[in-house]
């Protein structure tokens, strides 16, 4: 069987450096690191119509569509972001300026807007989303939705500023 001979400076040496990260770890506050940024999808500014207004919905509603918006990097929540909305609808293709509208984020960096049902287009249902207020790289999203008959989607924006 092999001996482990412990000298005083190793053991000494290795404890200080092992206390050190360890109390360096404790000393420091969690932070989230490296967020990236999400990326604009394919298909994402379809129709899109620069300048829809703020709105408090969309049509007659009943869809909501829900997020949030963070920023790349630390992933911090960021409040009063304009986020547009459109999509082809119960009451109207995506096409059609009535289809479309804005929100802002609250406090906490989420966003809802209650919007008509949404229907298949081109065999798909899905939602079109644009950052684009200029602070932040302007990012187009068009999640799909799981099912048409959905009454609900959400997405996340995580935002590069510029």
């Amino acid at each position: 069987m092999s001996e482990i001979n412990f000298e005083r400076r190793t053991l000494l040496v290795g404890g200080g450096a092992f206390a050190a990260a360890g109390f360096s770890g404790l000393a420091m506050p969690a932070r989230a690191s490296g967020v990236a940024a999400t990326p604009s999808m394919r298909g994402g500014a379809n129709n899109y119509m620069p300048g829809a207004p703020i709105v408090e919905r969309i049509g007659g509603g009943g869809f909501w569509m829900t997020g949030t918006v963070r920023r790349a990097g630390d992933g911090a929540p960021l409040p009063g972001q304009r986020i547009q909305i459109w999509a082809h609808t119960t009451e109207g293709s995506e096409r059609d300026a009535h289809s479309h509208g804005a929100t802002l984020t609250d406090a906490n960096g989420t966003f809802r807007l209650e919007m008509p049902q949404i229907v298949p287009a081109l065999g798909q249902a899905h939602a079109h989303l644009a950052y684009d207020s200029g602070e932040y790289d302007t990012v187009f999203l068009r999640p799909l939705l799981a099912s048409a008959k959905d009454a609900s989607l959400e997405a996340h924006f995580i935002l590069q500023p510029v």
